[in-house]
């Protein structure tokens, strides 16, 4: 067939998907900031957000089922973990999204991968990550801040992707220090800074729009806009109550209230790590002896959860801050030969907090295991779309990796039950 014998036999069909993309109006969002916790390993759903009937892994043969008792929460008929014991009154500010699913390995790079960036890995393009995205498309609330930080350590699936390095993340790994490089040295007072920009800039010839040294360059004045002791002061945490800092508890709980005082800054999006492994020796990847002390991790995000909404809510931030809680997969109730638990990507949990949604205690419903979904499957595209929307993005709306126009998301949806 000709070329021109297809065009006109292609332009005769109708554009049905086209035209019903474009009817459907997404939901629009009122949330300013998103927190993103990211539980680093795969959080075992039936051990936490979405409790089953106990299993015994001591039993022989092992009996599959939850770890832990459950307990209510303040929403009717939504129960979770009993070591979420300060999270479950606050439920009725909160939706545990328990169908989530996908069907990548489950393997944790991959997992890793397609959690933060809503796509699968592809050798032809590296896919720009959600807080990435939602740094290009919002850009910083305020002056004087990034529109992105990273509170951990760096890693691709976080980052940028084919936006380029403007729209990545700034990264930090001791809260009390705050991120490094912004802070001149003792001995380089700032006139004798200004005089090396003004050196630098006599050397520089101007780069191409679009090349990777421009990117740079780009990157290079937003670093230079961000030094000085004006946004170092976010990282002071000794200026907070000293009640308060108890109140969130250790490392990982400091690193949530750092969250808070950067949103308060004008920070767009934050991840927070949690990713003390020594706690009980594995993390959230839970095999074989990780699952004996797996309830010390729950405490500990239970703890910093529960002080980071009831704050967030005290200083009038809740409505306008979207709080995430992630994970690459889930875990499957049955036991491994250590008495602890694979991988699941069949059906897990993710939870979303505060950000002027409709919120429920729970969303969907999972089987007598939490291994499949039941009623409402939420894919990783429509969790995306879901964050995206409630952030006042259209999940629709596309960018561009060179020439080729890319969706913010992989045709996800947002969970409509959760706008008003």
């Amino acid at each position: 067939m000709q070329r021109r014998t297809f065009l006109k036999l292609a332009a005769t069909v109708p554009l049905a998907s086209t035209v019903s993309a474009a009817e459907t109006t997404p939901p629009v969002g009122q949330a300013e900031h998103c927190i993103f916790i990211w539980l680093g390993g795969g959080m075992a759903q039936i051990d936490t957000f979405d409790p089953k009937s106990l299993g015994d892994a001591k039993s022989k043969p092992k009996r599959p089922g939850s770890y832990y008792r459950s307990i209510e929460t303040s929403v009717p008929g939504v129960r979770v973990c009993e070591h979420l014991s300060k999270v479950a009154p606050l439920a009725d500010r909160l939706t545990i999204v328990r169908t989530v699913n996908h069907r990548v390995i489950d393997e944790h790079a991959f997992a890793t991968n397609l959690v933060h960036t809503g796509r699968t890995t592809s050798g032809a393009i590296a896919y720009p990550s959600i807080g990435s995205l939602v740094a290009h498309q919002r850009g910083a609330a305020a002056t004087g801040v990034p529109a992105y930080m990273l509170i951990g350590y760096p890693n691709v699936s976080r980052g940028p992707g084919f936006l380029g390095a403007k729209h990545g993340f700034i990264y930090l790994v001791d809260t009390g220090a705050g991120p490094s490089g912004f802070t001149l040295p003792d001995f380089v007072q700032p006139d004798r800074m200004h005089r090396r920009q003004q050196l630098l800039a006599s050397l520089q010839h101007p780069a191409a729009s679009g090349s990777l040294l421009a990117d740079y360059e780009q990157a290079q004045a937003e670093a230079m806009r961000l030094a000085g002791p004006g946004f170092m002061q976010n990282f002071q945490l000794a200026a907070e109550p000293a009640a308060l800092r108890a109140r969130y508890g250790g490392e990982f709980g400091q690193r949530c209230l750092l969250a808070r005082r950067l949103v308060q800054a004008g920070v767009r999006f934050i991840e927070v790590s949690h990713n003390l492994n020594f706690i009980n020796g594995t993390g959230w990847d839970t095999h074989n002896a990780g699952q004996l002390n797996q309830h010390i991790l729950i405490q500990e995000l239970d703890t910093a959860l529960a002080a980071l909404i009831s704050d967030l809510e005290a200083q009038k931030l809740l409505d306008k801050t979207l709080v995430v809680v992630a994970t690459e997969f889930g875990r499957p109730a049955a036991f491994d030969g250590g008495g602890g638990r694979g991988h699941q990507g069949t059906a897990f949990s993710l939870l979303l907090a505060g950000g002027g949604l409709r919120h429920c205690g729970a969303y969907g419903v999972t089987d007598e295991l939490a291994k499949l979904p039941l009623d409402k499957p939420v894919s990783i595209p429509d969790f995306h779309a879901t964050v995206h929307a409630a952030l006042g993005i259209n999940p629709a709306t596309e960018i561009y990796a060179g020439t080729r126009p890319v969706p913010l998301t992989d045709g996800g949806q947002p969970i409509a039950a959760l706008f008003a």
